[in-house]
């Protein structure tokens, strides 16, 4: 399988041909394999299970970085705020191993 790259621009409005390429792409049906089984009633339990015993909760945080270092996590593409959290609880771990 080839690996696609693709670049998002900022601000760049979707092509006619792009918004059709999508709603094309919400009528074909789910094609599960090997990579990507469909789940059954026992992996579903075992996920939920999971979310439960560590559920995604974290406590707000108010942090204040530099312009330029907010541009540069927002390249990192996805959810940036969440990278920062990670780098957080890094920093934390590797700080108190230090003590």
């Amino acid at each position: 399988m080839a690996t696609v790259r693709y670049e998002l621009n900022e601000g760049r409005e979707l092509t006619a041909a792009e918004r059709q390429q999508l709603e094309h792409a919400k009528t074909l049906p789910v094609v599960y394999d090997e990579d990507s089984p469909e789940l059954d009633e026992n992996m579903e339990t075992a996920f939920i299970a999971a979310r439960r015993a560590k559920p995604y909760k974290g406590q707000p945080l108010t942090v204040y970085v530099s312009p330029d270092t907010a541009k540069e996590a927002e390249r990192l593409g996805g959810d940036y705020q969440a990278i920062f959290g990670k780098l957080l609880d890094k920093a934390v771990k590797v700080y108190r191993e230090t003590l």
